[in-house]
């Protein structure tokens, strides 16, 4: 089986379902966007979030696809920044936990936290970000021989703010053989580093996975559809997501719409990084883009079942039976 290879902000998840906008209104946090916060900041979020009961869940975009991948039976690794405290010790037993191979270094802050407000109704996520000592990580931290064996390498867009580091990792990452794939995770993010991302998707990435927000902040265009043609016009596939609706992925001249896998949603805190997971998994296998597409819903479905990124042991089972069904069904055609 391939191999994949992470890279991104080792973050522990404190996940609150909060009743209504109030909390956004007082920290200023527009809904859904993702916010960068100072620790003085984090601090009293956190504070203000713990009596509504809060989940705590080693995370961050990239170690999240890089964990599922693993389970699917991908050999895994990650690269990140951690503090010297109990988050990172949560964090870096999790990865093991999983059977992912850590490149953790130890930076000088606290380990780094994403702070999920899941608002009600449609179940929206808005994030208060405190990156500590994953914003420590460097161009020099990386190694070669980090890259060495790896068939795949995902990176998170949260990450593409340190240019220098992403620019030295895609050069490494090539250089070793790797197909890069690139989870553009916010749509502010994409505003602020879009010329950036134009020029690191044409030179480097293969496969590009966005949302319907952050395809258009990229593209400049409403319709998704359209955004999805001008991404895969840059590289190789793009896959956009546009929530319960589904997705559409694109290759060349070969072009599908995905429905959305049937789910009782209560938290969707995940589900882009779970669907990357899919699709990549089923990528390594050689299965065709619309499989690649299907697996990835199915995945993604789970994990909106539960609260956080984890997804349970009953439906991972679930799962597995219905991508092996779909796996099947294809050799058999």
């Amino acid at each position: 089986m391939k191999s994949i290879l992470g890279i991104g902000n080792a973050l522990t998840d404190i996940l609150a379902m909060i009743p209504d906008d109030s909390l956004l209104r007082e920290f200023h946090l527009p809904k859904g966007s993702m916010q960068h916060v100072d620790m003085a900041t984090g601090d009293r979020i956190w504070t203000a979030l713990k009596p509504l009961g809060v989940h705590y869940v080693a995370g961050g975009s990239a170690a999240n696809t890089i964990t599922c991948a693993s389970i699917f039976g991908m050999r895994s690794g990650f690269i990140g920044k951690i503090g010297n405290d109990e988050l990172g010790l949560l964090f870096q037993s999790d990865q093991a936990q999983y059977g992912v191979k850590s490149h953790l270094l130890i930076g000088r802050n606290s380990s780094g936290r994403s702070m999920v407000f899941v608002t009600p109704g449609n179940a929206e996520r808005t994030f208060a970000v405190y990156l500590g000592a994953a914003l420590e990580l460097v161009p020099e931290d990386l190694k070669p021989e980090y890259f060495e064996g790896y068939d795949y390498f995902h990176i998170e867009g949260y990450l593409v703010q340190n240019q220098d580091l992403i620019r030295t990792a895609v050069q490494m990452a090539k250089e070793k053989g790797c197909i890069i794939s690139l989870d553009m995770a916010s749509y502010n993010v994409v505003e602020s580093n879009n010329a950036f991302l134009h020029n690191l998707i044409e030179e480097y990435v293969d496969i590009v996975f966005a949302n319907e927000t952050e395809a258009r902040a990229f593209t400049k265009m409403d319709n998704p559809l359209d955004s999805l043609r001008e991404i895969a016009r840059l590289c190789d596939i793009a896959a956009v997501k546009v929530g319960k609706d589904g997705s559409w992925v694109k290759k060349g001249d070969e072009e599908h719409y995905i429905e959305a896998w049937p789910a009782d949603t209560i938290d969707p805190t995940g589900a882009g990084d779970t669907y990357a997971a899919g699709f990549l998994y089923a990528h390594s296998e050689g299965m065709p883009l619309r499989e690649c597409g299907e697996v990835g819903s199915i995945i993604a479905a789970k994990v909106v079942e539960v609260i956080g990124t984890k997804i349970d042991i009953p439906r991972w089972r679930a799962a597995k039976t219905e991508i092996r069904s779909l796996i099947e069904s294809f050799r058999q055609s």
